[in-house]
C-alpha cells in the first residue's frame, strides 16, 4: 500500500529549498582545474608584447589573490548559517573558491613562468606586492572584517552586510566583471589580441560557478527585506561604499592594466556592471520580483 504524501517520514534534508537545489548543482557541474588543456595558451601568451604580456599577469595576479582571499575569509558565515541545506550549499562554495585559487595558481606555473623562462625574463610572483594597489587592499580588508564581524554579533544587518561585502561586491561587482572583460578579450571578440582558450575555459567555469554564488547571497538578503529585518537602504549604503574601492582597484598602477590593448573598454565594463547591479538590487528589493533560479544564474551572458 503506497504511503499518502502527508504520511511520508520525515526527512533530515529538504531537496526542495533553493539552497539545496544550489548544492545539487554544484555537484553536478563539478569541474578539475587540472583538466583543462593549457597548451594553446602558452603559444598564444608568446604573441604577446612585453607591456600586454605584464598586463595580463597583473590581471590573473588580482584575481588570483581575490579567490584565495575569498577562500579564507568565507568561513565565518558557514559557522553561522543555522540550516542544514545552507550548510551543504556553504561547503561547495568553500570547496569551489578552492578550485579557483588552483586554477590560477596552475596558469602562473605552467603558462606565465614557460613565457618568462621564453624571454628570459626572471620568474614572477603573482603574491608580489606591484600587482596591488591600496584600494585593493583596502576592499578585501573591509570584507574580511565584515565576514569575522559575524562570529562576535550575528545580526540580521551585520549578516546583509556581510553578503553586500562579498556576494553582491567582491563576487557580484568586481569578480565576474573583470572575468567577463578578459573573456571577450581572449576570446569572444575579434581584436589584436591571441586567443587564449585555456584562460577563457577556465574563467567561463569560475564565472558559472561564482553566478550560483551570487545567486545564495541575493536569496538570504531578499529574505532579510521581506521579512522586515534589514532595511533596503542599508544594502544600497554598503554597496555604494565599496564601489569607489572596486574602480580604484583596477586603475592605475597597481591594478588591471590597460596594456592588454584592444578589448572591452573601461566604460563597456562600468556599464556592464552597473546593469547586472541594478538588476540584482531590483530582484532582492521588490517582492513581485524573484530571483532566478540556478540554472540560469550559472548560464553566463552571450
Amino acid at each position: 500500500m503506497n504511503m499518502t504524501r502527508d504520511a511520508r517520514p520525515e526527512m533530515r534534508l529538504d531537496s526542495s529549498t533553493r539552497s539545496h537545489r544550489y548544492y545539487r548543482n554544484a555537484v553536478e557541474k563539478h569541474w578539475d582545474p587540472h583538466e583543462i588543456d593549457l597548451e594553446a595558451d602558452r603559444e598564444g601568451v608568446a604573441e604577446l608584447p612585453d607591456p600586454a604580456f605584464e598586463g595580463l599577469k597583473r590581471s590573473l595576479a588580482l584575481f588570483g589573490a581575490g579567490e584565495e582571499s575569498v577562500t579564507e575569509d568565507l568561513a565565518p558565515l558557514a559557522v553561522v548559517l543555522e540550516d542544514i541545506e545552507d550548510q551543504l550549499f556553504i561547503t561547495t562554495q568553500l570547496y569551489e573558491e578552492s578550485k579557483h585559487t588552483d586554477f590560477f595558481d596552475r596558469y602562473w606555473r605552467e603558462v606565465i613562468h614557460t613565457e618568462e623562462d621564453r624571454r628570459g625574463q626572471e620568474r614572477s610572483s603573482p603574491t608580489d606586492e606591484r600587482w596591488f594597489n591600496d584600494p585593493y587592499n583596502e576592499l578585501f580588508e573591509r570584507n574580511e572584517r565584515a565576514m569575522a564581524r559575524l562570529l562576535e554579533d550575528d545580526t540580521p544587518e551585520n549578516r546583509a552586510k556581510a553578503h553586500c561585502h562579498y556576494h553582491l561586491t567582491i563576487e557580484g561587482i568586481l569578480a565576474q566583471t573583470g572575468y567577463y572583460g578578459l573573456t571577450l578579450a581572449y576570446g569572444e571578440q575579434e581584436s589584436d589580441l591571441p586567443d587564449l582558450p585555456g584562460l577563457v575555459e577556465g574563467l567561463k567555469l569560475v564565472r558559472s560557478d561564482e553566478g550560483r554564488h551570487v545567486g545564495f547571497g541575493m536569496a538570504q538578503l531578499k529574505s532579510f527585506v521581506m521579512d522586515g529585518e534589514v532595511d533596503p537602504d542599508t544594502l544600497r549604503d554598503t554597496v555604494d561604499e565599496l564601489v569607489p574601492l572596486v574602480q580604484d582597484s583596477l586603475a592605475g598602477e597597481g591594478g588591471a592594466s590597460t596594456e592588454a590593448g584592444p578589448g572591452p573598454s573601461p566604460s563597456d565594463l562600468a556599464e556592464y556592471a552597473y546593469n547586472k547591479h541594478e538588476q540584482r538590487m531590483q530582484q532582492i528589493t521588490t517582492a513581485s520580483e524573484k530571483i532566478p533560479d540556478v540554472e540560469e544564474l550559472t548560464e553566463l551572458d552571450a
